[in-house]
């Protein structure tokens, strides 16, 4: 959670959904980019389930290839609770029918866009729960106590990437807005995904 009263963002687009496998895999097929870590794209799995498993370097990756970017840990927060503040996308209240975490049962991620009524202020969806995403900050805990107060793009010093918005195995704690985490491995981890972002020209 940021330490400032206010951060200041130039304008920015963001998707409104996680990047799905069948979108993934497209890529692969047509870039022939050699993933780090993927399930394989031959697995029998829905094509809308967001793309798991996918290390920052291959969200990365991905992005360019689109001619987008991973967007920044203030832009996804922004994104996700607007500018009201609110702890979840939809409000301030918890309500496990509007997120796939732990307390809705699953126990897997879902297709992307399925819980519409969590949607953030800004149309968004699945920015609490089903997968954790990847933002392209590297990460320190304490960043935001000294950032500046225009388009922080996180520490210098390398450390593991951040991720947000918790997954379909958190808490509703750690699928608030604000709740921040790191990659902690440079192994796949296959409740993490990401979604992509482009700066906009005034």
């Amino acid at each position: 959670m940021f330490n400032k009263l206010l951060v200041y963002l130039d304008d920015y687009c963001i998707d409104l959904l996680e990047v799905t496998r069948q979108a993934f895999i497209n890529f692969l097929d047509e870039s022939g980019y050699q993933v780090s870590g993927w399930l394989s794209p031959g697995t029998v799995l829905h094509p809308d389930l967001p793309a798991t498993g996918v290390l920052w370097e291959d969200a990365h990756a991905y992005c360019q290839w689109v001619g987008l970017r991973l967007p920044t840990e203030a832009e996804w927060e922004k994104a996700a609770r607007g500018t009201d503040g609110r702890r979840y996308p939809w409000g301030n209240d918890w309500d496990a029918h509007k997120a796939n975490t732990e307390e809705s049962g699953l126990n897997r991620p879902a297709p992307v866009g399925s819980y519409p009524d969590g949607a953030s202020p800004y149309g968004l969806l699945d920015m609490s729960g089903n997968v954790a995403e990847w933002v392209s900050d590297y990460f320190d805990f304490d960043y935001y106590a000294t950032s500046p107060d225009h388009n922080p793009t996180g520490p210098d010093q390398v450390r593991d990437h951040g991720l947000r918005g918790g997954s379909y195995a958190a808490t509703s704690d750690q699928a608030t807005t604000f709740f921040r985490d790191s990659s902690h491995s440079a192994r796949p981890n296959f409740r993490t995904g990401f979604r992509c972002a482009i700066f906009v020209d005034k």
